[in-house]
């Protein structure tokens, strides 16, 4: 059994499509970081558990669904339609501790230019700092519950993913990326969709990186 955390903010177009991808052999947990376009009660609807994060930030929301995990295994996923769930039981049958997407984008608007550029500047640093052979720092992740806890992470917000990288980096843990399909998102990105939005990610990523 998987738990798929989907950290969540006004996604309702979105959640119909996630939700309808969730393995057979894994539960969903959308975590809502503060919606209001009633993303919280679709989620219910259509059957996943629904975990209200009051302190928003992207990192916030992961951790408040993996403290409401109870699986052996823990993927995140973001919940916006750009990654297809069902490649967590990829990322599971893959012998690491952690195991990460490789965003490979179906069209040149699934990734922007200036946040593609940025997130190879960023997997080079992430490179240099753990010595992973890391070519992306991707949203979708996998590792075992109790170990990811143990890992003490601090970032609640955009720094999550690759603190989570560092940190397991630094106790040693096995690494491994698999390519997976990165499609056109529904919706507006909070990130990668305002100046503002690009510059906090830049900023939390490289403060994780220290």
């Amino acid at each position: 059994m998987i738990d798929i955390v989907l950290p969540c903010l006004d996604e309702a177009a979105a959640l119909p499509w996630v939700l309808a991808r969730i393995p057979l052999q894994a539960r969903a947990i959308v975590v809502d970081n503060g919606s209001t376009d009633g993303s919280p009660d679709i989620a219910r609807s259509l059957g996943a558990t629904v975990v209200t994060c009051a302190q928003r930030g992207y990192g916030a929301a992961c951790h408040a669904g993996l403290l409401a995990a109870d699986a052996e295994l823990v993927a995140f996923c973001d919940c916006d339609a750009s990654l297809d769930p069902t490649d967590a039981l990829r990322l599971a049958a893959v012998d690491a501790e952690l195991v990460v997407g490789r965003r490979r984008p179906t069209t040149w608007t699934a990734w922007p230019l200036p946040a593609r550029l940025a997130n190879r500047e960023l997997a080079r640093r992430v490179r240099r700092r753990t010595g992973v052979p890391l070519r992306d720092v991707g949203p979708l992740r996998i590792a075992a519950r109790e170990p990811l806890l143990a890992l003490g992470i601090a970032d609640r917000r955009s720094g999550y993913p690759v603190e989570t990288v560092v940190r397991a980096a630094d106790m040693g843990w096995r690494i491994a990326q698999v390519d997976v399909a990165y499609t056109p998102r529904e919706g507006h990105s909070k990130v990668t969709g305002t100046w503002r939005g690009m510059a906090t990610a830049v900023h939390d990523m490289s403060a994780a990186l220290r």
